[in-house]
């Protein structure tokens, strides 16, 4: 069986715990995770991942231009990227889905939600 990964991107230590504590759920998911937009770009300098879930709201780099950043990188270029955020402003959104994030969960989170959406754009059971 294939084996996916996953780089969250979380500068919150409890909201990113929760992330990988809901997508430990998913089978063959190997998470990665990573503080900020610097310290994620870093690792997706040095390894490739199936999918990427940030968070906007963060020191240094925010989610924005991070995907950004990922959409003009050839090699991550088309990796499905999941936000989490609690802007749940419509212009939030539709800026994250024009940069190219594929979709876009306002918090507080459902872990099931999260489950689901990660699942269904790595297109696995």
């Amino acid at each position: 069986m294939a084996e996916h990964s996953c780089l969250i991107v979380e500068d919150s230590p409890m909201m990113r715990q929760l992330l990988v504590f809901a997508l430990a759920r998913v089978k063959n998911l190997r998470v990665t995770e990573a503080d900020d937009g610097v310290d994620g770009l870093r690792k997706l300098a040095s390894a490739r991942y199936d999918i990427i879930v940030t968070d906007i709201n963060m020191p240094i780099m925010d989610g924005l231009k991070l995907v950004k950043r990922v959409r003009m990188d050839p090699v991550h270029k088309d990796t499905p990227i999941v936000i989490i955020t609690t802007e749940s402003a419509q212009e939030d959104r539709q800026r994250a889905l024009q940069l190219g994030a594929n979709a876009y969960i306002t918090k507080p989170i459902q872990a099931s939600q999260v489950i689901a959406t990660v699942k269904e754009l790595l297109k696995i059971e």
